[in-house]
């Protein structure tokens, strides 16, 4: 029996909107207009799920997780009357524990920058992923480009070096760091920032492993092109993407992860990116139900007598990096890398649950999805310039807007970060309806 594969309960989306709009001249029969996308409008797919969150944040701290192999990991709770959905009516929860990726930030008030002792580092794997689009009898596909045929992919690589010197990876100032730091790291500061010392720090060591290659049959995607026939973007069929991209067996080397996972290209310490370029996914068999820009999630595999049969997680993420104009001018470049990436720092193994909230986009969710509750907003991204060109990593939402929290122990009390000013004030704990505050009986 295939084992089971954890996927993400929430996902960076994109509106359903037309896709294909009138031109000149004929396209094929899966193939969609280059501006297409520009109509669409961010915002989040999730899964209704029940849970329970805060008002006031826990004061003691855990090690990491017992009997699994994987990244590092701390856990703690917060206190905030919340419920949990039950098909009986929902029934109060008042604590909720969560796992966040690094060490425990308790005891480092006197711990200064250079610390190893409480600085965790942690190596991230950026795979790349080529997108090789196929005919129908699984034979290369060329596109009649003006200049003759053109074949027919999507290749990352050349967003390499922008990514390692975008704000994810390069150190850069923020008022939660007392040195300049990345951008993960940054936010996790913000939110511990009365609990952790100038030393604590959890940071990303890139590695650029070998690029892998996803083959797509024609009627599991759709594509757009320029005008001298090359792809500029494909949505797919999320499904296939899933069933490409993750192993159904641990020894499995034909899907790209399985293959990274058996040449030990990715770890079970590791916090593994696969990249892609203008790669989108769309659900329920649909193109108009569209766009998924990444998710992060963790594959998970047997232990063995190697690792004392320790359940083992490969923590991931999917990121694909967005070419200016494609979603409009903010929402570009490693929008859904910084998304994904934060909240796989703050829910590791996408289990944190929270009381449920409504966020200012509309999002009604119970879990510690930093980046869904501002995704899609006027001021969702926040543009940062380095090394000659601005990036746009999004503004995340802190763990003290789900715990209710006020004031925010946060830096400058805020409940968002960089940007504190996208949200003002905390979350309220509804019931499931998504209206109804929660009134604890006295």
């Amino acid at each position: 029996m295939p084992k089971q594969i954890f996927r993400l309960r929430a996902v960076l989306a994109l509106a359903t909107v037309a896709l294909i709009s009138a031109r000149a001249y004929a396209l094929d029969t899966d193939q969609l207009d280059p501006s297409a996308l520009l109509s669409m409008k961010p915002h989040t797919a999730h899964q209704p799920l029940g849970a329970g969150g805060g008002g006031v944040l826990g004061n003691r701290f855990y090690g990491a997780s017992l009997g699994l192999d994987t990244l590092t990991n701390f856990s703690g709770y917060f206190y905030d009357p919340g419920v949990v959905p039950s098909p009986g009516g929902d029934f109060l929860q008042f604590t909720w524990q969560y796992t966040m990726v690094g060490r425990s930030p308790v005891g480092t008030h006197d711990r200064e920058e250079g610390d190893d002792s409480v600085r965790t580092v942690v190596r991230s794997p950026i795979v790349p992923v080529i997108i090789d689009l196929r005919n129908y009898d699984g034979s290369p596909r060329y596109y009649p480009g003006p200049n003759g045929p053109v074949r027919m992919i999507l290749d990352p690589t050349q967003y390499i070096q922008p990514v390692l010197k975008s704000p994810i990876f390069e150190p850069t100032h923020y008022d939660s760091s007392f040195a300049p730091t990345q951008f993960t790291d940054a936010i996790m500061r913000a939110e511990f920032f009365s609990d952790a010392g100038p030393g604590w720090h959890t940071l990303l060591r890139p590695v650029i492993a070998p690029t892998r290659t996803m083959v797509l049959v024609r009627g599991t995607y759709r594509f757009a092109v320029d005008s001298t026939g090359h792809v500029i973007y494909v949505l797919v069929d999320d499904n296939t993407f899933a069933a490409e991209l993750f192993p159904p067996t641990p020894d499995d080397t034909s899907s790209v992860m399985g293959a990274a996972e058996n040449a030990g290209d990715i770890r079970t310490k590791d916090l593994s990116t696969f990249l892609f370029a203008n790669t989108f996914l769309y659900q329920n068999g649909n193109p108009a139900d569209c766009c998924i820009l990444g998710y992060h999630t963790y594959d998970v595999e047997p232990g063995g007598s190697d690792n004392g049969f320790r359940e083992r997680r490969y923590v991931m993420d999917y990121s694909s990096w967005i070419s200016p104009g494609l979603f409009g001018p903010a929402f570009t470049d490693v929008t859904a890398l910084s998304h994904e990436l934060s909240e796989a720092f703050n829910d590791p193994f996408v289990n944190n649950a929270t009381p449920i909230w409504v966020a200012p986009n509309g999002n009604c969710q119970n879990n510690l999805e930093t980046g869904d509750v501002i995704e899609g907003l006027p001021n969702a991204t926040i543009p940062i310039t380095l090394n000659g060109f601005t990036y746009h990593p999004q503004n995340e939402a802190l763990l003290e807007w789900f715990a209710g929290q006020q004031p925010s122990s946060a830096v400058d009390h805020a409940y968002s970060y960089p940007d504190a000013t996208v949200l003002p004030t905390p979350a309220v704990s509804v019931h499931s309806d998504c209206a109804t505050p929660v009134v604890v009986p006295h």
